[in-house]
């Protein structure tokens, strides 16, 4: 089936208390960038950040429970998206780690998940059953250590897991400790072991990162002093080797500003940032040659705290997800030149925090 004959939807997750609805479920219109709710799910707390097997019409989303002592750990749920019926069944809901999750993430053969627990200093590995359900908790790897911030990087803080292109290592990045820590998957024995970090700059705080389509070049949004780190990936050792850093803000502002997400287009021309602070989504030009980047463009997002952001999948569009303006909004992409440019289109959403726009096979 061909993208013209799918029908594109978007599923949010947000802050939320249990009675809320933590996670919507809309219908993106693509000849106008509109958006129209058709499905939610109210039932887990802080439904934050979610993962999308398309393939399978499942969601998986990040929760917050209580063990038996009474503190907080982490939770995640399993869905199966039923767009026809407007309905996000869910298949089954268990305890991860203990600590709470700010991310959670999937293989590419859809056997794991990874969650990240910023607060507890750790991520978890979990099994994903056959039907899609969620298994067992595998392993689990606690971080350890801090860096020059005394108040933000007094402890690790792992923010966010990606795996590399070829399935074979993790690359987990710790904003308390300005590393990107990989991680080897033996998918047999369902564990994940050490194999290396690469040190960022003091005070960078890593967060989110994502990879070029050639799987050479890696790009990482550092939270806390608003800068973007190229690095060179070497496929076969898993090692990382940065080669530039830039900044994610115009030279003139003097503002409070922490950055969020980051995204590449399809064709790997372009590489997209959120600014929480200045309100904007910054453009990045890719080199060909060198994977340099050099700066096209800084556009408002339309709303205070832009923390999660993502394009299309044909490229057209980029959504915004504004936690503080309770909104999201729709940006049109020139995937010639880059640029954005406002549609006029946004949509009420409460606290959102992810935003994911997919077409659902």
């Amino acid at each position: 089936m061909s993208a013209a004959q799918q029908s594109l939807f978007v599923i949010t997750g947000s802050y939320a208390e249990e009675a809320d609805k933590g996670l919507r479920l809309f219908r993106f219109h693509e000849e106008n960038g509109q958006m129209t709710e058709i499905a939610h799910y109210a039932g887990l707390k802080n439904p934050t950040f979610v993962n999308v097997d398309s393939e399978r019409r499942l969601l998986y989303a990040i929760a917050e429970g209580i063990n038996s002592e009474g503190g907080k750990i982490g939770e995640a749920a399993a869905f199966r998206i039923d767009e026809s019926e407007g309905k996000l069944v869910l298949l089954n809901q268990r305890a991860t780690v203990q600590g709470t999750t700010c991310h959670i993430q999937r293989d590419q053969n859809n056997r794991f998940l990874t969650v990240t627990s910023y607060h507890g200093g750790m991520i978890g590995l979990l099994q994903i059953e056959e039907d899609g359900s969620i298994g067992e908790l595998l392993d689990v790897h606690q971080h350890a250590g801090g860096s020059v911030d005394p108040e933000r990087q007094d402890r690790p803080h792992p923010h966010s897991s990606f795996y590399s292109p070829d399935g074979r290592y993790l690359l987990v990045q710790d904003l308390g400790l300005d590393e990107i820590i990989v991680y080897k998957l033996n998918a047999d024995t369902g564990k994940l072991s050490r194999h290396g970090a690469t040190k960022l700059h003091g005070g960078a705080g890593p967060r989110h990162l994502t990879f070029h389509p050639n799987g050479k070049w890696v790009y990482v949004i550092n939270e806390l002093d608003s800068t973007v780190t190229g690095l060179a990936f070497d496929a076969e050792t898993g090692s990382l080797q940065p080669f530039q850093t830039i900044s994610t803000l115009p030279l003139d502002f003097e503002g409070e500003n922490g950055c969020a997400e980051i995204a590449i287009s399809a064709d790997g021309r372009y590489v997209y940032g959120s600014n929480r602070g200045h309100d904007s989504i910054v453009v990045y030009a890719v080199n060909a040659e060198s994977g340099e980047l050099t700066l096209v463009q800084h556009h408002p997002t339309g709303g205070g705290h832009p923390r999660h952001f993502a394009l299309t999948p044909c490229g057209d569009y980029l959504l915004v997800a504004n936690r503080d303006a309770n909104n999201i909004v729709t940006l049109r992409v020139n995937k010639e030149s880059g640029m954005l440019s406002a549609t006029g289109q946004e949509i009420e959403a409460s606290k959102p925090v992810c935003v994911v726009p997919v077409y659902l096979k």
